[in-house]
């Protein structure tokens, strides 16, 4: 039987895909209160902007957003679970229910691409989103005290397991570890995906997804495009790529960097510009499409997709500038001794 690893390689070797954009911009739209939030699930805390939390209270919303962005040409489609995790869901006395928020998440959305596929017959992929959680294992919150952790390394990989397992159980394709700010939180999330792929005697397929936190080109734990590369590399990943971070203009110079390194496929998803003095995002749907069109002219990207700002018209106006152009060519480095700090470095055979 062909994975669903094989099935994206062999898509994305013939054209470019579309992933969706995102949920909390969708879920902002819905003009939601508190009390819709919660439903009727007894909660002492607020659970206004808990929007991983609606996957239970609100299934038939989550699956209103994935069935816009399915109709806009989404071939991938990601959970609505990047906040569902135990560190985070904490902040809203929720983490009692992380487990049924993924499986629900899971199924609403396996549910809605599995529909689209019988509908057309198009291949479509389901993604188990993975957020950063608030915590750093690389960095010290205190600024007094350079060696302190919130938390450990084991504790973080805990934390990613409990939300792998029960994505993989709802029936998630792959598991999507995205915007990532610190790469040993995203070791974590690898290797809790690795480890539930051994418990159920199959690989794992896991994308991995950075956000650069100023345009020098870093994340927040301070390793260069390149460097999360050589970092994350031996996690042997679908795909690696971008988000969040910028809008296309000024993410453009490291695509482009990660493109001529990585021998896998390239996922790029940007924001819909920078926000405005309001916090809004003003970029319309054609102009995005139009960058995301020129990276696909370059031939540096293979799946492409909208992350904070980004709607349904906004993938849709993607999809139309990047049909018919090829996807990138995976490239084959040359065998060589690479290894990572802040910095990538090589060293010939």
């Amino acid at each position: 039987m062909t994975s669903p690893g094989e099935t994206l390689r062999a898509a994305a070797g013939t054209r470019i895909l579309i992933k969706d954009g995102p949920y909390g911009t969708a879920v902002q739209d819905l003009g939601l209160k508190a009390a819709d939030y919660a439903g009727e699930l007894p909660s002492n805390f607020d659970q206004k902007g808990n929007n991983d939390l609606l996957n239970l209270t609100r299934p038939a919303d989550i699956a209103g957003i994935c069935n816009r962005y399915i109709a806009a040409g989404a071939e991938l489609l990601a959970t609505n679970t990047f906040n569902a995790n135990r560190i985070s869901q904490a902040d809203y006395g929720m983490e009692g229910r992380v487990r049924e928020i993924n499986l629900a998440a899971a199924r609403v959305i396996r549910a809605c691409v599995d529909a689209a596929i019988a509908a057309d017959g198009r291949p479509r992929w389901v993604a188990g989103s993975l957020g950063p959680t608030n915590k750093t294992l690389s960095l010290s919150p205190r600024v007094s005290d350079p060696g302190y952790r919130e938390v450990t390394f084991d504790e973080v990989k805990g934390v990613y397991r409990e939300q792998i397992d029960a994505l993989l159980e709802g029936g998630v394709d792959f598991i999507l570890i995205e915007t990532v700010f610190d790469t040993l939180n995203a070791k974590a999330a690898a290797f809790a995906a690795a480890e539930a792929g051994d418990a159920l005697g199959r690989d794992v397929p896991v994308m991995l997804s950075m956000t650069l936190t100023d345009l020098s080109g870093r994340n927040l734990s301070g390793q260069t495009v390149e460097a999360f590369w050589h970092s994350i590399k031996h996690v042997k990943p679908v795909a690696v790529g971008l988000n969040c971070s910028f809008g296309a203009t000024e993410l453009r110079p490291h695509v482009q960097a990660l493109a001529k390194v990585a021998d896998t496929l390239i996922l790029t998803y940007p924001n819909a510009g920078l926000p405005n003095d309001l916090g809004a995002y003003d970029e319309q749907p054609e102009t995005t499409a139009g960058f995301i069109r020129g990276w696909a002219e370059e031939g540096l990207v293979n799946i492409v997709g909208g992350c904070c700002g980004s709607t349904p018209a906004h993938i849709a106006a993607m999809a139309r500038q990047v049909a018919g152009l090829p996807a990138r060519v995976i490239p084959h480095p040359e065998p060589a001794l690479r290894l990572s700090g802040l910095e990538a470095h090589r060293f010939a055979a």
